[in-house]
C-alpha cells in the first residue's frame, strides 16, 4: 500500500512547517515538516528549507514508513489504518513500531486492541507532549475509521 493524500495531510498537518531548523521536544534538529536527514545527512543549526523542497522532502522521507508497515503487519488494512500507522512510524521511528504491543496486538487480529495502543505513544523523555496526545488521538481515530 502506500500513503494517501489525506495521509501526507496529516502528517503536514502533524508535523507544521518549519523553515528554519530548530529542536524538536527530544533534541534533535528537524526542518520542514518533520525532516531529520537530507541525503543521509541530519538536519544542522540553521539549516533552512522552502515549502516545496519540504513537501519533497516529506515524499522521500514517508517511503521509509510506508515499507515499515507494509513488511511488518501481516493483516489485512483500509487505507485509513494504513495512513494511520505510517504517520505514527513517521513520528516514532521504525523499531519502536516493530517492537510495539500496537503491532502485535494488530497483527493478532485485534484491530480495536491496536487502535487504543495509540494513546500510549504520548512521551518524549519522559515527559506527556500535548502536541503528541492530540496526534496519537487523530491517528486512532483514523485508523478506526
Amino acid at each position: 500500500m502506500q500513503l494517501s493524500h489525506n495521509g501526507i495531510e496529516l502528517i503536514k498537518d502533524r508535523e507544521g512547517f518549519r523553515g528554519v531548523a530548530y529542536k524538536d521536544t527530544g533534541g534533535v534538529w528537524t526542518v520542514g515538516y518533520g525532516t531529520i536527514k537530507v541525503d543521509g545527512i541530519p538536519v544542522q543549526e540553521g539549516q533552512t528549507c522552502s515549502v516545496e523542497q519540504a513537501c519533497l522532502w516529506l515524499e522521500n522521507d514517508v517511503r521509509w514508513a510506508q515499507t515499515a508497515v507494509n513488511k511488518s503487519v501481516k493483516v489485512n488494512l483500509n487505507q485509513n489504518q494504513f495512513d494511520a500507522l505510517v504517520s505514527f512510524v513517521y513520528n516514532v521511528g521504525e523499531n519502536a513500531f516493530y517492537k510495539s504491543t500496537l503491532l502485535r496486538k494488530l497483527n493478532s487480529g485485534d484491530y480495536h486492541g491496536a487502535a487504543k495502543e495509540f494513546e500510549r505513544w504520548v512521551l518524549d523523555n519522559g515527559k506527556v507532549i500535548p502536541g503528541l496526545v492530540s496526534r496519537r488521538h487523530q491517528e486512532e481515530e483514523l485508523f478506526e475509521s
